[in-house]
């Protein structure tokens, strides 16, 4: 029992940084923008985030300069694809390569530091429960965050005026053009909040998930946040369900090694990515499906008055 309370508290961890990133790529994409540089900006923020908390001590402020690092990169990208019509699909790979060296070399003089010991968190009363309080009650305030900005970000989308106007715009930006709304920086301010995102989510990594510098750290949640758009058909609960079932499949390798299933750990390393080529390629057999949710206008160019 105790072996399944554990299980389930780090499928929640292993999955508060995908659902962060994931809730990020989703705003980006309800504007009709798909940003392939999610795992550039998560490295970003991941250097940016642990060198912050080294040299401040505090984990919060390391989250900020995440958040910071990825807001700033997405908005560069935004700039490139909103503004000068570059490709999205191309600039995006450039901006994953870019962060991917970027994030290694200012890395360099922090893959040896260590940050201090961290604070034990534990709701009152509710963390000293049996099995669902080590289970639920014992995480890091992020955990619960992640919770929060999802069912906000589906207030905000389906609850709320600038929601509507936010996925006409990736409906429908010739319409939503013609009705007199800033299209472009909608656009940006979308892409810059879910960079921001990313941003978080990669310094959670960072700081919290893994506390430590490792070149190539994110190692493909980056892809993973954006396979869970896709996953998710756009809608904020089903991103934070697929991140939880993404986190649980990487936390089963630990827990089937830790008792004794003989499994080659080449196998159980790769279940977390096998898991999101299965997923994929059972959504995208119903084309017909996938095209009903998706945003129309998602990676296309926007010229005004066209």
């Amino acid at each position: 029992m105790d072996g399944l309370a554990l299980l389930l508290a780090a499928t929640l961890n292993a999955g508060t940084a995908l659902a962060i990133a994931g809730i990020g790529l989703l705003i980006n994409e309800r504007a009709g923008v798909i940003n392939l540089g999610a795992e550039g900006l998560m490295l970003v923020a991941a250097i940016a985030g642990f060198a912050t908390t080294v040299h401040t001590g505090s984990s919060w402020l390391g989250f900020g300069a995440g958040m910071l690092s990825g807001a700033v990169l997405a908005a560069l990208f935004g700039l490139l694809v909103i503004w000068l019509n570059t490709n999205q699909v191309a600039t995006g790979l450039a901006l994953s390569l870019f962060g991917g060296g970027f994030s290694a070399f200012l890395g360099i003089r922090y893959v040896q530091e260590k940050l201090g010991e961290q604070p034990q968190f534990s709701i009152p009363v509710l963390g000293d429960l049996p099995f669902v309080g080590p289970a639920l009650f014992r995480q890091h305030p992020m955990v619960y965050i992640a919770i929060v900005l999802t069912a906000l970000l589906a207030w905000f989308l389906y609850r709320t005026r600038a929601g509507l106007v936010l996925r006409a715009v990736g409906e429908s930006p010739e319409s939503a053009h013609a009705l007199g709304y800033p299209v472009r920086r909608i656009r940006l301010a979308a892409v810059a909040v879910g960079g921001a995102m990313c941003g978080l989510a990669g310094a959670y990594i960072s700081v919290i998930y893994t506390p430590l510098w490792v070149e190539g750290m994110i190692a493909g949640k980056g892809w993973i946040a954006l396979a869970l758009t896709t996953f998710a058909t756009w809608r904020p609960a089903r991103v934070l369900l697929g991140a939880y079932l993404f986190g649980g499949v990487t936390m089963l390798q630990f827990y089937l090694q830790g008792n004794g299933v003989h499994i080659p750990v080449q196998f159980l390393g790769m279940l977390p990515y096998l898991s999101t080529v299965v997923v994929l390629v059972l959504i995208s057999s119903n084309a017909n499906w996938v095209r009903a949710n998706m945003p129309a206008s998602l990676g296309k160019p926007f010229f005004p008055g066209s």
